[in-house]
């Protein structure tokens, strides 16, 4: 469906044609002066260079056709050579009214028929989740969901790390707590136990304790790496270890990612690319793009139009062991063989974004992906503490994602302290609305850029917060609900048709709800969950001045009223679509 935008923006196009210049001189833009008009088109200024006239009067002779279009109210040429351009409230109220069975709200399916790869999460089997894991989560989710809304077949890769050295510590510290175990019996036959001899509680003690042991105990230490090696050459003991390792550790991971909202389509790690090194490796060299650097195996990516050192890609040490860069090498052969994406779209730590340009220029040189393969990395930025510094518990250690969200949850239940609902449901409410101040606190900052992260703040039911935007939406649907009630109709019988707009107010919450589809359409473009906060939140406030200068439920005239409603449903479409696609939902009252 042809957005507003595109609409205002042909029928400037028509106008310069007709004034015998170039149509695409005709972009039509959001103004950057609201104070002054709702959009504004620059071309006459481009097109007074080409052509040596005045732009004031390209501008006047443009404007001078736009005033007869209907869509426009007013077209005004205005010094040196702008065009400003306010729609007509029946041209805002007839789009609003043809998208109403448009469920991408007017963005256009940039997507169908391609397939995108988001590798987000990155969590390791054995440890907890923690804050650090926060960003890649919502933010990959996010994008993921914008992406499938767009038409995409987009694929959310964990990308677990699961294969390693802390693979052979806890091996070797569950070794020295019960030797007795099967695994570590060189004459064991048949199957080994289908239960695991640990449970995820068991792995979070454990690795740390066998992590510390080894930074002091040197012959631990060579113990773990020798198990390490054996694991990764075969061992069927350790390697029925290893399933089991990542099995409980998945099952945790699975119910802590649940309570984030945030799920995966594939729980791939390290581990699944091994299989794919020694094929890749032999490919390389066929191909000539290894190098020997001090015994170590390089593939060289720096480029003459760089302006800062791209080091060499170092894809085997010179004892033979393989990197991260090899990994993920290797993980994008088996992406190809099984998936042959169109995109690839890493979501880690900014201070990664050196690794990625090399894997992603490596994949490029060695052939791994075609030429026309889009491969992007968002490198996020830092969740602070108030201090500034990386968030941190009181006592200073990292704290672990479910307390997290159990604190903001709790921030929440006690701001709700005088509600008078039922305990389970206020508990309930405050987690939902917990999730929304959490993920919403993030996801309204830029990615790129660090954050301070402050619960009070947060969790605020004023301001540019998550709570702030769900209370709008549950407004809406109290109004919503009243409104049926008296007309003694279903939510699914409310009236449909919004009328033009009869005062400054209603134009400009109309206005804004035809813009979202370009505004999710822009968000995918540039990876960019925060452009959806601030339509949001722009939107919830254009609702509640609007809520606050019209008495919507006792006004007389009826077909007014009626229109009222339909743009009230309208709007609570449109956030509950916006909501989504950042991975959170509101409740049914707060």
């Amino acid at each position: 469906m042809e957005t507003l935008l595109q609409q205002m923006t042909a029928a400037a196009a028509k106008a310069f044609e007709r004034c015998g210049m170039d149509p695409a001189l005709g972009k039509v833009n959001l103004s950057n002066r609201p104070d002054l008009c709702e959009y504004q088109c620059n071309g006459a200024m481009a097109a007074a260079k080409q052509l040596h006239r005045n732009p004031f009067e390209i501008a006047e002779e443009v404007a001078g056709i736009l005033k007869e279009d209907p869509l426009f109210a007013a077209a005004e040429a205005v010094r040196p050579g702008f065009i400003n351009l306010t729609l007509a409230p029946e041209a805002v109220a007839a789009y609003l009214n043809a998208r109403k069975g448009d469920v991408r709200l007017g963005a256009e399916p940039v997507g169908e028929g391609k397939t995108i790869i988001l590798d987000y999460g990155g969590a390791n089997v054995a440890k907890p989740l923690h804050v650090g894991h926060l960003r890649s989560a919502i933010i990959g989710e996010s994008l993921k969901r914008i992406c499938r809304f767009l038409g995409f077949h987009a694929i959310g890769d964990v990308h677990l790390g699961d294969w390693g050295l802390q693979m052979g510590l806890i091996i070797e510290e569950l070794k020295d707590r019960k030797p007795d175990l099967p695994y570590f019996d060189p004459k064991h036959e048949g199957a080994y136990p289908a239960e695991a001899p640990f449970t995820i509680g068991d792995l979070e003690e454990i690795y740390p304790a066998a992590s510390g042991r080894s930074k002091t105990d040197e012959a631990f230490a060579a113990r773990a790496h020798e198990a390490t090696y054996r694991l990764q050459n075969g061992d069927p003991g350790y390697y029925a270890l290893y399933r089991h390792i990542v099995n409980v550790s998945v099952a945790d991971l699975k119910k802590n990612y649940g309570n984030l909202n945030v799920t995966f389509d594939l729980w791939k790690g390290e581990s699944d690319a091994q299989a794919y090194i020694p094929a890749m490796m032999e490919d390389f060299r066929k191909k000539g793009i290894l190098r020997q650097s001090e015994g170590a195996m390089v593939i060289d990516v720096a480029e003459e139009s760089d302006t800062k050192e791209v080091p060499p890609c170092l894809v085997q040490k010179s004892d033979g062991a393989y990197l991260y860069a090899t990994t993920d090498l290797a993980t994008i052969v088996q992406r190809e063989q099984d998936y042959h994406p169109d995109e690839y779209f890493y979501v880690t730590d900014k201070r990664q974004s050196m690794h990625f340009l090399q894997v992603f220029r490596a994949a490029r040189k060695a052939g791994l992906v075609s030429d026309d393969t889009v491969m992007t990395h968002l490198g996020f930025g830092t969740m602070n503490g108030k201090d500034g510094k990386p968030f941190k518990t009181r006592s200073g250690g990292v704290m672990r994602l479910e307390y997290l969200l159990e604190d903001v949850a709790s921030a929440v239940y006690e701001r709700m302290a005088a509600s008078d609902m039922p305990e389970e449901e206020k508990r309930n409410v405050a987690r939902i609305v917990g999730l929304a101040a959490l993920k919403y606190g993030d996801l309204s900052n830029q990615a790129t850029k660090d954050y301070v992260f402050d619960t009070e703040r947060f969790t605020s039911f004023e301001g540019n917060t998550g709570p702030y935007i769900l209370y709008t939406i549950v407004r809406i649907g109290s109004i919503l609900n009243k409104y049926a009630a008296e007309k003694g109709i279903g939510e699914d019988a409310l009236p449909a048709e919004i009328l033009p707009a009869s005062d400054a107010g209603e134009k400009q919450l109309q206005r804004l709800l035809t813009g979202a589809g370009e505004v999710i359409t822009a968000a995918y473009a540039e990876k960019a969950p925060h452009k959806l906060c601030l339509f949001i939140y722009d939107a919830a406030n254009a609702f509640n001045s609007f809520y606050h200068e019209h008495r919507i439920l006792t006004e007389e005239d009826e077909a007014k009223k009626a229109s009222w409603i339909a743009l009230l449903a309208e709007t609570k479409r449109v956030l509950g679509v916006m909501i989504g696609l950042l991975g959170f939902e509101a409740p049914e009252r707060m």
